[in-house]
């Protein structure tokens, strides 16, 4: 049986239910068509040690508006939360040290207050100060309205020297997209840093724009993060359940054609049934971009090739509840980062206790968030599961003195799941937008690849998307 709706949405993680609520709201009638057995993609929550604790992002960028509206849209913005500490820790040289509050993205906004910390060696800190007189650098040149991209670790090495991109920047930029810095878009991965960089025509300094972006932030008062309690997951599952009906779980989409003025998209039980093809006026294809490629590949080759062109990285984040008096080191922080220097499986660890107050429901135990795999390192995700613990907890004793065995374990892989955006990005995201409206302005494509992994960011982009596909109408 044919389905006949006015907006089809491909894939049912934060993304797609996004593009469908925006649909909804625009009185569309909408139908979400998603492979796995739950929407929400990777935004899931499930117990660890007696308490629910997310299995991917634990939190959303709360100074920019789309994750806070859309929670307020859906009436859970009540229940929202912020973290009980914003101090956290680096592993370098043997010990975890704590980072200074006086940065921006890693970029010190105060050298002097850096100093104590030791963080950077004395040829490290003389090179960072070195950004307060160098003369202009920044590169000519103009992509998507703002200043030429380059990668994170071109300016910050330009500026700053490698000390501050490799103990600082990348741990915390890094960190967010297991990525590389030297390869990743500062427009897309480190837009203030990309702010202060152009902030001031006048004076190049990074550290003093850093300085004053930062200044008004802090001026704001409000919370930088945010997240329902009882976990980000709580927000895929209230955007499925306010769609109802029109979210269809295990369901693939086998193609997309044109049917007159419309598109059939083909679909399948992953069961090997027939799930009924859907015809649409328009059609979202909020899928990764290794999914959305082949799908775009017979109708837009060009901006196909470009979504099959984009590199991945792959993830491990182990769940572990451990004895609290097994562990050595106070944990008075929200976690820590390790640098890839160090050479450990671990990349980083949460607190999950400390950071989150409200999960800390049984004081004789802690909650702990152990990530590994990075861009360049697969061993999170092709380890088997006791390689994997045992070198985790091995990394765990020798950064935090874990010294007690875990009482519960969770293992969550995320396989090509962290897009890598490389310098450049966001003007072939555009170009490939200009080839596909070409196709039919009835169409788009959009999911984290597009402008960055950030809840928000897909929150942003896929409202987009649904608007534009739908032709800026409300409904039919």
């Amino acid at each position: 049986m044919t389905a006949r709706v006015d907006l089809a949405v491909v894939g049912g993680g934060i993304s797609g239910l996004a593009a469908a609520w925006e649909g909804r709201r625009r009185g569309a009638s909408v139908v979400v068509l998603e492979a796995g057995p739950r929407a929400g993609g990777k935004l899931q929550t499930s117990p660890l040690g007696g308490v629910d604790v997310d299995e991917s992002a634990d939190a959303f960028l709360a100074r920019v508006p789309e994750a806070v509206d859309l929670c307020t849209e859906l009436g859970i913005d009540t229940d929202l939360v912020s973290p009980g500490t914003g101090s956290a820790y680096l592993w370098l040289d043997g010990a975890l040290r704590r980072l200074p509050a006086e940065q921006l993205l890693g970029v010190p906004t105060d050298v002097d207050a850096l100093a104590g910390t030791g963080l950077l060696s004395a040829a490290g800190l003389e090179r960072a100060r070195q950004d307060l007189r160098l003369p202009d650098d920044r590169p000519a040149g103009d992509t998507d309205g703002q200043g030429k991209d380059e990668s994170v670790g071109d300016l910050v090495r330009r500026r700053l020297g490698d000390e501050v991109l490799d103990r600082l920047v990348a741990p915390l930029v890094g960190s967010v997209y297991a990525g590389d810095c030297d390869r990743m878009s500062l427009q897309v991965t480190a837009p203030q840093l990309a702010t202060a960089r152009d902030l001031d025509r006048s004076d190049p300094s990074l550290v003093r724009a850093a300085a004053a972006i930062r200044a008004q932030a802090v001026g704001t008062g409000r919370a930088v993060f945010l997240a329902p309690r009882g976990g980000v997951g709580r927000l895929a599952d209230a955007l499925a359940e306010a769609l109802g009906d029109d979210v269809r779980t295990g369901t693939t989409v086998t193609g997309l054609a044109p049917d007159g003025t419309r598109w059939r998209v083909g679909a399948g039980g992953t069961d090997g049934t027939d799930a009924g093809d859907v015809v649409a006026d328009a059609v979202v294809l909020a899928t990764p971009a290794f999914v959305s490629a082949p799908l775009l590949a017979p109708v837009a080759p060009d901006p196909a090739a470009f979504l099959a062109g984009i590199d991945h990285a792959s993830v491990a984040l182990l769940g572990l509840a451990v004895p609290r008096d097994g562990i050595d080191h106070p944990m008075d922080g929200s976690g820590f980062l390790v640098p890839r220097s160090a050479g450990l499986v671990l990349t980083a660890c949460s607190w999950a206790t400390t950071k989150w107050p409200h999960l800390d429901v049984d004081p004789s135990v802690a909650l702990l968030r152990a990530s590994a795999g990075h861009d360049g390192d697969d061993r999170g995700l092709t380890l088997p599961d006791h390689e994997l613990v045992a070198a985790m907890l091995a990394d765990l004793r020798t950064t935090m003195g874990l010294r007690a065995e875990p009482v519960d374990v969770r293992i969550t892989r995320w396989p090509q799941s962290f897009p890598q955006p490389r310098p450049g990005h966001l003007a072939a995201v555009a170009a490939a937008g200009t080839a596909l409206a070409a196709v039919s302005p009835r169409l788009a494509i959009t999911g984290a690849w597009a402008r960055g992994v950030g809840i928000p960011a897909c929150i942003r982009g896929a409202r987009a998307a649904a608007v534009s596909a739908l032709g800026g109408t409300t409904g039919t």
